[in-house]
């Protein structure tokens, strides 16, 4: 771990994270000057400006890109969040949402809603996926078996397994779906935030916000989790029931984030890992930390998804998964040479 001082990261990463807004609004297929954000967020309208012009940027940064960054912010903070629950509470640092058939059981639940439903968006959206993902969650703990030893070796090919098994009856049903609804049905699978509206914002807000309270009035159990289920029961804890409640919390995450983005893999498992490098993530300041960062990430990630392609978008999971895998692979190989 690399020591510095908090106040320093705390200013840096502000300040990034500012930078990143403002380029989440500016950078796009119309392009927009960075004093043209920074006007239009001090301000409606400018009275230097023609009628025509300000009514366009206005359009564009308020109605399209403003709610897509601040969508693409929550998700990173759920799934960084996510990732640091699933990793402290199995002791388990290849643990993720992706990786553990979390979100591709998400995933299932709503295809399998929107078969029912026959429409895209619904009321019973979130209520699908939080279904599907707690399914994939059982399955997984079933599985794995009750000694955390055997959980933390078996864990990750479970997680493996499930998700290849969801993803192929989901596979089965957009098969038998209308062919017209199968192309965009895919795309959002893959990771989208183009169905950010101010509308559907306070919702993600809302979970996300509860569940890192949560976290953050829980970080002693969690501190404790990383000591072992003998050293945790030690210190009063319920160890099975809180670790419930736990991956409880981390699939609700999972699912509000999957029912409006998609499915978005390795972002909660690449953040705390970064994290953890610079700071102890047990710590209010570690949590709150990897929440921001993992925040700042995804609206790059939405950046590069506009602006990669010309006059095209590109899924978010394409890029999440092609670094993601990256990482996945180099923490494996460092890993073995420590062992």
């Amino acid at each position: 771990m690399i020591r510095i001082n908090n106040a320093t990261i705390i200013f840096f990463t502000i300040s990034f994270g500012l930078l990143s807004f403002i380029a989440s609004l500016s950078l796009g297929a119309a392009d927009i000057s960075f004093n043209d954000v920074i006007s239009s967020l001090l301000a409606s309208f400018s009275p230097e400006k023609d009628a025509r012009d300000v009514l366009f940027f206005e359009r564009i940064i308020w109605e399209l890109r403003m709610p897509r960054a601040i969508l693409a912010f929550l998700a990173g903070c759920g799934l960084a969040v996510s990732g640091l629950i699933l990793q402290t509470v199995t002791r388990n640092p290849l643990a993720d949402p992706y990786l553990f058939g979390i979100s591709s059981g998400a995933s299932l639940g709503v295809v399998i809603s929107i078969v029912l439903l026959g429409s895209t968006i619904s009321l019973l959206t979130p209520v699908a996926a939080f279904a599907g993902s707690l399914v994939a969650m059982l399955m997984l703990l079933m599985i794995s078996g009750r000694k955390q030893s055997q959980q933390v070796e078996s864990m990750l090919l479970a997680g493996v397994a499930l998700s290849f098994l969801f993803s192929s009856f989901t596979s089965l049903l957009l098969y038998h779906t209308d062919p017209q609804a199968v192309t965009a049905v895919l795309f959002w699978t893959m990771g989208s935030f183009s169905r950010a509206q101010w509308g559907v914002l306070w919702f993600p807000a809302l979970v996300i916000t509860s569940c890192v309270m949560m976290m953050l009035a829980y970080r002693r159990q969690l501190n404790a989790m990383l000591l072992g289920d003998e050293s945790a029961t030690t210190l009063g804890i319920n160890v099975n029931r809180f670790r419930l409640v736990m991956l409880v919390l981390s699939s609700l995450i999972t699912a509000t984030l999957v029912s409006l983005c998609g499915g978005i893999g390795f972002v909660g498992l690449m953040i705390p890992h970064i994290v953890r490098y610079f700071v102890s993530q047990g710590t209010v300041f570690g949590i709150m930390l990897t929440a921001l960062v993992g925040g700042i990430f995804m609206m790059w990630v939405d950046v590069l998804s506009r602006i990669v392609l010309e006059n095209q978008e590109l899924p978010v999971g394409v890029i999440t998964s092609a670094v993601g895998s990256l990482f996945f692979l180099s923490l494996l190989y460092f890993r073995k040479n420590k062992a």
